[in-house]
């Protein structure tokens, strides 16, 4: 068994199939099986497994298996796929050996798979696509886990270093003290969904995170709604997880720094555990503002490697390559 990175340079399966089988036939393998974490759609389906039986090739699509016990579901498609492909069993229609695919839709751990036969000119001879509600937030949760959001805090120091002086200067202020006392719980919930949303909003514009399909086809559209989609809720989780990582270093700030008396003399109200509670909140909604105006210091490049796995890096820097190399030819033309 040999195992090695393959870089595609491409999201279409027929072309991926041809890559792999070309791969195998010059290495002469008996089986190949291809892993990518980027999703595969092809006639409006999301694909999450093709097989070609007559060659032994498998592409698996790992978002198709969901965010959860992605390494033990991957091991045991990869076993499915392997040992269907080289399991030979005789069709009894006409008495031919074929090899036995994976299991179906019966099977709990492909429950979300339909298998469906393709066309003639479609490198494979059975695919299993990924389908319904319940297919797309599995695919959706697979890109978000491949993304990694939990790596946008440390990737994003500018934006961090300016949320925490933010928090710092923020705590200390007599104005913040008197606004977060007099502050309800709702007016408080309403600051933290802004702030956060001014965030998101502000990285995915201003590092030109969200993607515009150059293609005006339905299926290119629903490609691009599903990455779209990805990124805000990669760059929301990564969000959330910094304004929590606020709000605990705030509290524990206040806790050493803030004097009760001199709190009592300017809000009218004894600094107890509520108190502390709410002006933490409060000033993570403040700092987080304040992190967004910092990310701006962050260049688009370290903004992208945050917030992006490896291979979307390089489909979106393939994207761009291809956009420029258009816009140049049109230049070309027009001279």
């Amino acid at each position: 068994m040999v195992s090695e990175p393959f870089t595609s340079g491409t999201e279409d399966p027929p072309t991926l199939m041809r890559r792999i089988m070309n791969r195998g036939s010059a290495e002469n393998w008996d089986i190949v099986v291809a892993l990518t974490d980027l999703p595969l759609h092809s006639h409006g389906r999301k694909l999450a497994v093709n097989l070609n039986h007559e060659h032994g090739l498998a592409l698996l699509s790992l978002p198709s298996l969901g965010g959860l016990r992605l390494q033990t579901r991957a091991r045991r498609a990869v076993e499915e796929a392997v040992l269907g492909m080289a399991s030979p069993h005789t069709d009894g229609a006409e008495g031919t050996p074929r090899s036995q695919p994976p299991p179906g839709p019966s099977d709990n751990r492909l429950a979300p798979f339909h298998p469906g036969r393709t066309d003639e000119k479609e490198t494979d001879d059975l695919r299993f696509v990924v389908s319904g509600p319940r297919g797309y937030l599995r695919v959706l949760a697979g890109m978000v886990r491949a993304n990694r959001p939990w790596r946008l805090v440390p990737g994003l120091s500018k934006a961090l270093a300016a949320a925490l002086a933010t928090g710092a200067v923020a705590t200390v202020n007599s104005t913040v003290w008197t606004l977060a006392s007099y502050l309800s719980t709702p007016r408080l919930v309403i600051a933290t969904v802004g702030s956060v949303a001014l965030m998101i909003g502000w990285l995915i514009i201003d590092a030109e995170l969200w993607h515009r399909s150059p293609e005006s086809s339905p299926e290119a559209r629903q490609r691009a709604r599903l990455y779209n989609t990805s990124t805000v809720v990669t760059v929301g989780i990564g969000v959330l997880v910094c304004y929590v990582g606020l709000m605990v270093i705030n509290w524990v700030w206040a806790l050493f720094i803030l004097n009760d008396q001199a709190f009592a003399a300017v809000t009218r109200t004894p600094l107890d555990a509520e108190e502390y509670v709410t002006l933490s909140w409060f000033v993570a909604s403040v700092a987080t503002v304040g992190g967004a105006l910092g990310s701006g210091l962050e260049s688009d490049d370290a903004i992208r490697a945050a917030a992006y796995s490896k291979r979307e890096q390089e489909r979106r820097h393939r994207l761009q390559a291809d956009h420029d190399d258009q816009s140049a030819s049109e230049s070309e033309k027009r001279r």
